[in-house]
């Protein structure tokens, strides 16, 4: 990756730095998420002994209810960057210290039971959550305010996803494999010195549009659902994400007793599918150059499913067949993390929204990032249980269910994103800006 495009000021860093100097922050904000939505389901469930179905119902509902308030923290973002850059900073500051208090209540409840631990549950996840988005809207809406062409904003992207990808890994192995306390530590650590960081980094200058006025009325959180554009790119999204957000939410669960993994087998699988990620990346942005945003996107979820759906007949000790998919998968992975954001940053640029509205975009963006992983939760987990699997269970019909969501159903659901991603984005109907509509 090279570094950012350099905007109209910067920091006193040198330019090799503007990249990391941005981009460092990504590393605690995904390294929150495994804890969040992968490990912590499980935890409850199996540790802590809440019902399956009432895990999946409990985290439906702060999923839901989180999401709703993306738009509204979109439109909030927008509101701080029309002000000095070190309120955006400072109100960053904050919502990161939330997220650490938050993140070590859920972890180490204060409370027994299975009510008290249930309303536990979903208020600290609420008040984890809420912090949390507020501050990736604002990472994201940062990079999106320092333009640049396909390629360039790819390379924000990637700069950003990139460190993402390490904070995962890390989430791994230390939350699975060491446990929580490490965990904490560490993310309390990446998250002070990616908050540093960005007092460092590129400038998010960009020029508004003549004749609009600087400071937006509220309404304006709407925009963005009335274009055409937006919206085939927000379905693509959708129906995507929710293929990734299923296998996200069911991993553990089939990872220790489809396959009988062991806790260090299990950290490896995630490890080698996001490294993979990771050193991926670079390949898809060279695949941008050759095909263009929206075709090699189109290539990372057809390779995703050719590699995935392979994982379906696994049985009990083929730890090393998986461990394989999970490299492949991995590499399908970065066309996910690296690519729609760019789709979205191009489309806030053309739309006239760069530098003055991006947060309501990417509120309702985050929305959808949020309503995947409710449905994946909400949904599966439920039904998981009515279909007769419980953890730990050694029916061989459970299992079978087991991995049948685990696999063919996200396969299902990203062969629809891939027909939606041509019918949509590439031919007949290229992402353009809509005619008459103004920004």
């Amino acid at each position: 990756m090279t570094p950012l495009a350099t905007p109209a000021h910067t920091g006193p860093l040198p330019r090799w730095w503007s990249g990391p100097a941005y981009g460092l922050l990504g590393l605690p904000l995904a390294f929150v998420a495994l804890p969040l939505y992968v490990v912590l389901p499980h935890h409850y469930a199996s540790t802590l002994g809440l019902p399956l179905a009432s895990v999946g119902a409990l985290l439906m509902l702060v999923r839901l209810l989180d999401a709703a308030a993306e738009p509204l923290l979109g439109r909030w973002s927008d509101h701080l960057y029309q002000g000095p850059l070190r309120g955006v900073l400072w109100v960053a500051g904050g919502s990161a210290l939330v997220q650490l208090l938050g993140l070590a209540g859920l972890f180490f409840p204060a409370v027994q039971g299975p009510q008290a631990l249930a309303a536990w549950m979903v208020a600290g996840l609420l008040l984890t959550c809420l912090a949390h988005s507020q501050l990736v809207i604002a990472h994201q809406a940062w990079g999106v305010r320092l333009g640049g062409d396909a390629v360039q904003r790819g390379h924000v992207v990637a700069w950003r996803e990139g460190p993402g990808l390490i904070g995962v890994v890390t989430a791994s192995a230390l939350s699975v494999a060491w446990g929580a306390e490490p965990m904490l530590w560490v993310f309390a650590l990446a998250l002070w010195m990616g908050w540093l960081a960005l007092w460092w980094a590129p400038r998010p200058v960009a020029a508004l549009a003549q004749g609009v006025p600087a400071r937006l009325p509220w309404s304006a959180i709407w925009q963005p659902l009335r274009q055409m554009a937006f919206r085939r790119l927000l379905a693509v999204f959708v129906c995507n994400g929710i293929a990734s957000a299923i296998p996200a939410a069911l991993m553990l669960f089939f990872a220790q007793d489809r396959l009988q993994a062991t806790q260090e087998q299990i950290a490896l699988f995630l490890v080698l599918y996001f490294v993979t990620g990771a050193l991926s990346m670079p390949g898809w942005l060279r695949a941008v150059r050759r095909w263009g945003l929206e075709r090699a996107w189109l290539g990372g979820m057809v390779l995703a499913i050719a590699c995935f759906g392979w994982t379906a007949f696994l049985d009990s000790g083929q730890i090393a067949a998986f461990a394989l998919i999970c490299a492949l998968s991995g590499i399908a992975l970065g066309a996910d993390l690296a690519l729609p954001g760019a789709l979205l940053a191009r489309l806030v640029e053309r739309q006239g929204a760069q530098g003055r509205s991006e947060g309501a975009y990417l509120g309702w963006w985050n929305l959808a990032t949020k309503l995947n992983l409710a449905l994946a939760a909400g949904a599966a987990l439920p039904l998981l249980q009515w279909g007769g699997y419980s953890p730990g269970t050694l029916d061989a019909q459970g299992l079978q269910r087991l991995a049948w969501a685990y696999a063919l159903l996200p396969c299902a659901l990203k062969l629809l994103a891939a027909a939606l991603l041509y019918r949509l984005l590439i031919h007949p109907f290229p992402l353009l800006p809509d005619p008459g509509v103004s920004p």
